[in-house]
């Protein structure tokens, strides 16, 4: 039976992100087959979400296909290809043309500008180009939404980490962390919780780098128990390089994340993840081409 939208809505913003959402790909409503290609994106399912995203990014509201835009961009920088999704965000910025707003997970005109304009910061961030993405944040303004709040202070995080900024990234990690668990938005918070916990080891204090491991290896066990692959792979690679205890183990499940994400994925982007700087190389399996700094910031979304 297909879901309806309310539950759709838990699953891609809520208490439900593991739930089964294929029915609803089929949907006649335009805002399901979005929310439900959130989730298939949210569980590792690139290449049957972006079947839906890219058919999306044509509809006649402005304001869901600026969302598609915005999330296929989202699902190609997890993939390190932060060069294919600064174009998908220019777009997706250029379809909304007011900042009406009132939905209540940020999924209306302004929350779709805020998604577009914190992508191509993120953009910008993987391109090495921080001072970009700190103008890009600064026409951010004032958000309405709990999702756009947590997604700010992400890629607010994102940048001083990318600027050498650790000490700077913690307190934007730590307010998008208690937003989303405030919001009983499982996938945010735990995504949150890898941004705190990463920014923490980063800044590398006795009393923060505890946390911070034991933060991550929370999220790490959430994720899986939650099948969100791609959240999977980034928190074992943090364990890996601050918690020396559970190194191998943790190694071996990034690889084994990463590759299921990448089985899942269309072809265009499995080659452009082998080929990508963000993507480390020691996560790649033999007979996949080496090419990425193992310490790169592969946080951006």
């Amino acid at each position: 039976m297909e879901a309806g939208e309310d539950e759709l809505r838990r699953a891609a913003f809520g208490d439900s992100p593991d739930l089964d959402v294929w029915g609803a790909l089929a949907s006649s409503s335009s805002r399901v087959r979005w929310l439900a290609a959130v989730v298939l994106g949210g569980q590792g399912h690139y290449a049957a979400a972006a079947t839906v995203l890219d058919a999306l990014r044509h509809d006649p509201d402005p304001v869901i296909a600026s969302l598609a835009l915005s999330t296929r961009a989202s699902h190609h920088r997890q993939l390190g290809a932060h060069h294919l999704a600064r174009g998908l965000d220019g777009l997706a910025i250029a379809r909304v043309s007011d900042t009406d707003a009132g939905d209540p997970d940020g999924a209306d005109a302004l929350g779709a500008r805020i998604d577009a304009l914190l992508g191509l910061a993120a953009d910008a961030i993987g391109a090495g180009r921080p001072h970009e993405s700190r103008r890009l944040l600064a026409q951010v303004g004032e958000t309405r939404s709990w999702r756009s709040s947590v997604r700010l202070g992400w890629v607010t995080a994102e940048v001083e980490l990318a600027s050498g900024r650790a000490h700077d990234a913690v307190a934007p990690a730590e307010e998008a962390y208690g937003v989303a668990t405030g919001a009983g938005a499982v996938r945010h918070a735990i995504k949150s919780a890898l941004v705190l916990g990463t920014s923490l080891v980063v800044w590398g204090t006795p009393d923060g780098l505890k946390r911070g491991v034991d933060l991550v290896g929370c999220d790490l066990n959430h994720s899986a128990m939650k099948g969100l692959h791609p959240l999977i792979w980034p928190s074992a690679l943090v364990l890996a390089g601050h918690a020396p205890t559970v190194d191998a183990r943790a190694t071996d499940r990034a690889i084994e994340a990463l590759s299921c994400v990448l089985r899942r994925a269309a072809p265009v982007s499995r080659q452009v993840a082998f080929e990508s700087p963000w993507i480390p190389t020691g996560l790649l399996r033999s007979g996949e081409p080496p090419n990425a700094d193992p310490q790169a910031n592969f946080l951006t979304d």
